[in-house]
């Protein structure tokens, strides 16, 4: 410690003026100042003793330290005396003394040499530093503080040097770039910065530096350790020395590159969504939650007459006025009911748009709520188009879609909704209603004896004989072939339905009609009620069905009621399917092929073949009799499997023999749909060495429509198998249009019901011009059926049409007969 040895049995006094500076400084020092012998007995201590314990210093001269310190001080102490009593000077530093005078302390320990080195004793020296020491302490727990909350941040941080040099780093910033802590620590901020973004971040520091901002913040780009850019959010603020000079920059660093990601594909879509409201052929509004425009597009601004710039802002009625086309009256604007209700309003009726100089067009439209991201409602949106072009072949193409064109009447599809309506108000009347089930007898041999023509006739004065009788709340529609239904609403019980339908067979007895009078003309009929024998549409029909069949059963020229005891499955279609099983073992069975030709020369080009069922040259149950039992019953996989593999063996006999021409097969949905097909087909092509492209499949609309995804890989995959896929029954639904372009269709078949009043009735010309023209545009070709007058004929190759198929050129016959139309090549 630098201080001399004090004998302790010398004694001191004012013997001389001059001052024992010595002796003043050490009782006048601010710290106990002590001298310990080997014996750890006191043998001096200074006057600071007096302040700090509370004791005359000469009191404690000759006592030990055990006496003097309390247990706690002494085992701090101990360690440090013992260690200088052993020749080594020692420090201590902490809690010493107990009670009122216990403080923190730095304590000295220098051992004490006589003459020969040998250590006699030890000076002490304490220092009271416990006011150091608490701000120490409050200083390293604000330092633990920082750093814990920096090292542990969510976010992260660095502390760079104003040379760009990284300072300190924490965990996130190493998992967000990829690099070990002192990986980062030996890198300037510029490496790790893209390039195209040093000379900002580089600006905004300098600026930071030279005083002239606090703090900046910056989206920028930092390279990750394996090279992918990441994008961050940058925060820095400056820490500056107490001369004012920059010390270090803390920057807060958070991972925006999802942020980025999510806004560069919301560009992205805004780009498509804005590209796609320019091109597409519909005019589309836009407006928000007060119904006020916020966008039009092309299309909108010419059907309204308002520019984009003029409409915004403008309440929606000012920009999209509507008005009914039969009254003139104002139409509600229905964007209103869309966002009210938050939901998609079709708009109604016969609407008419008024345009800003006057002028109405008729349109279609849709209105809907548009939302954000928490499914609020924001606003709406309007897309309509002009129909006043396509609208009365539309409406033309619904009614037929929906009625029976030989008689008007409402065809299955719309007798089922209708029977459902009915049944539904029955239901909430708790009342009753009845369905009654009509087959003309005998109807076949009419129109085989007497022609289609007759047929025709016989078909549509029934028609007029049921409409004629019964009132107009009564639905009467024709179904099938001879088929027609006849739906009673309100009925108090089956003994009504049964007056009805004895009222519609005696007149028809009593008042056959006089073109027909030579005839011999009956019907059978079965009747259901709702609720006693079904409680839907689909049920009451079968049950209908199955009463009728139980008729035609009886004798015919007679009507049965449904009963509990007649099976769900009708005794003449479990008979069907009993003869039908039997026939296919018997090789009963037979293709007939009736011609297609090519319009311009009339030379038949192919043939569509078809279903027989003969014996002896006779029907003994027509297609439209056994087909639905087969299908129903699980007999059409083998039976279509059979007729597919005739079809093919036929046509490879007649292209051996050079008089090659295609063949179209009906194909039903349980066999198209059968597991194994594509397989089956394949392996009968090449077992019959046919050219894939000499066969057609000919597919129902319904069929395509009701496989879905796995219809248009199946097809696909027959497609390059080579063969050729007609669509059979094109018009007749509601999804024909929308699906074409869906789907790898060769040949649309114009159905016999626009072929039939082509030459006559312009509205089925138009829908056949428009099919043709359809199909020529996507590349496809066109066959009509059913035609059989020339004038039919001349009306479709005029149009367009390149094949023709029907009575005119030959009925369906056997495969010998056909064979004479051919010609070799």
């Amino acid at each position: 410690m630098g201080m001399q040895r004090i004998e302790p049995d010398r004694q001191t006094g004012p013997a001389s003026t001059e001052p024992d500076w010595t002796a003043r400084v050490v009782h006048g020092a601010p710290a106990l100042i002590a001298y310990i012998d080997r014996e750890l007995r006191i043998r001096f201590a200074n006057a600071a003793h007096q302040s700090w314990l509370g004791v005359d210093p000469a009191q404690l001269l000759g006592r030990h330290v055990s006496e003097v310190l309390d247990e706690a001080s002494l085992q701090r102490a101990s360690p440090c005396l013992d260690e200088a009593l052993r020749g080594h000077p020692s420090v201590y530093e902490g809690e010493m003394f107990a009670g009122q005078s216990r403080c923190y302390v730095h304590g000295s320990f220098q051992p004490d040499y006589d003459a020969d080195g040998t250590v006699t004793g030890v000076f002490t020296v304490l220092i009271d530093i416990t006011e150091r020491h608490a701000l120490e302490t409050r200083l390293r727990e604000s330092e633990q503080r920082f750093f814990g909350a920096f090292q542990h941040a969510a976010i992260g941080m660095g502390l760079v040097a104003p040379d760009g040099r990284l300072l300190r780093v924490n965990a996130a910033l190493c998992h967000m770039l990829g690099y070990r802590e002192p990986e980062l620590l030996q890198l300037n901020i510029r490496d790790i910065t893209h390039p195209d973004d040093v000379a900002k971040s580089f600006e905004l520091a300098t600026e930071l530096m030279d005083g002239k901002r606090d703090s900046y913040q910056l989206e920028k780009r930092y390279f990750h350790h394996d090279g992918h850019v990441v994008h961050v959010l940058l925060t820095v603020s400056l820490v500056r020395a107490p001369d004012g000079t920059p010390f270090h920059a803390v920057a807060q660093i958070q991972d925006i590159s999802q942020r980025k990601a999510y806004e560069e594909a919301l560009f992205r879509e805004r780009e498509l969504a804005e590209v796609t409201l320019r091109s597409i052929g519909d005019a589309v509004i836009t407006t928000d939650l007060q119904l006020r425009v916020t966008s039009l597009n092309p299309i909108a601004e010419a059907m309204t007459g308002w520019s984009h710039a003029e409409a915004l802002g403008q309440p929606i009625e000012d920009v999209f006025r509507l008005i009914d086309g039969d009254s003139d009256e104002l139409l509600r604007n229905p964007l209103r009911e869309a966002i009210g209700r938050d939901t998609i309003v079709e708009l109604r009726g016969n609407a008419m748009l008024v345009h800003r100089n006057g002028f109405r067009t008729p349109i279609e439209d849709s209105a809907a709520s548009i939302h954000d991201h928490a499914g609020n409602v924001i606003g709406g949106v309007l897309v309509f188009h002009d129909v006043s072009a396509t609208r009365a072949l539309v409406l033309k193409m619904a009614h037929m879609a929906q009625h029976d064109t030989l008689t008007g009447l409402p065809n299955r599809h719309l007798l089922q909704a209708r029977l459902a309506q009915v049944i539904a108000a029955a239901r909430r009347r708790h009342g009753r209603a009845a369905l009654i089930f009509i087959n003309l007898d005998h109807f076949k041999h009419i129109n085989d004896s007497l022609g289609h023509q007759t047929g025709d006739q016989l078909l549509r004065l029934f028609a007029a004989h049921l409409r004629g009788l019964l009132g107009g709340e009564h639905i009467v529609s024709r179904t099938a072939g001879d088929e027609f239904m006849v739906v009673l609403p309100h009925v108090d019980s089956a003994v009504d339905a049964a007056k009805t339908c004895e009222l519609l067979m005696r007149r028809w007895h009593e008042h056959p009609p006089h073109e027909l009078a030579e005839l011999a003309l009956s019907f059978s009929a079965g009747i259901s009620l709702y609720p006693d024998d079904a409680d839907d549409a689909e049920a009451l029909i079968r049950h209908a069905d199955t009463a009728m069949y139980e008729a035609k059963m009886q004798g015919r020229n007679s009507y049965r009621l449904f009963t509990a005891a007649m099976t769900e499955r009708p005794a003449a279609q479990m008979r069907i399917e009993r003869d039908l099983r039997t026939a296919m073992r018997r090789g009963d069975l037979q293709l007939h092929y009736q011609p297609k030709v090519d319009a311009l020369t009339g030379v038949v080009v192919g043939a569509e073949a078809l279903l027989r069922w003969q014996v002896d040259g006779h029907d003994v149950y027509r297609p439209d009799q056994f087909v639905p039992v087969a299908e129903e019953s699980g007999l059409i996989g083998p039976l279509g499997r059979w007729a597919l593999q005739q079809a093919c063996q036929q046509a490879a006999v007649w292209h051996r023999s050079g008089r090659s021409v295609s063949i179209a097969v009906n194909v039903a949905p349980p066999q198209f749909l059968q597991p194994g097909f594509h397989d089956a087909l394949r392996d009968m092509l090449r077992e019959s060495e046919l050219p894939p492209g000499m066969i057609e499949l000919e597919l129902t609309e319904r069929m395509v429509m009701s496989g879905g995804d796995h219809s248009r890989a199946l097809m696909q995959q027959l497609k390059e198998l080579g063969v050729s896929l007609a669509l059979d029954d094109f018009g007749t639904g509601y999804s024909s249009l929308s699906y074409l372009k869906h789907f790898p269709i060769d040949v649309l078949k114009i159905p016999r019901a626009f072929v039939r009043d082509v030459a006559t009735d312009t509205d089925s010309a138009a829908i056949a011009d428009a099919i043709i023209t359809m199909a020529q545009s996507l590349e496809m070709s066109v066959v009509a059926e059913g035609v059989e007058t020339p004038e039919q004929a001349d009306y479709l190759r005029q149009a367009g049409c390149r094949l023709l198929q029907g009575f005119l050129y030959g009925a369906p016959m056997p495969a010998v007969e056909f064979e004479r139309l051919l010609v070799p090549a």
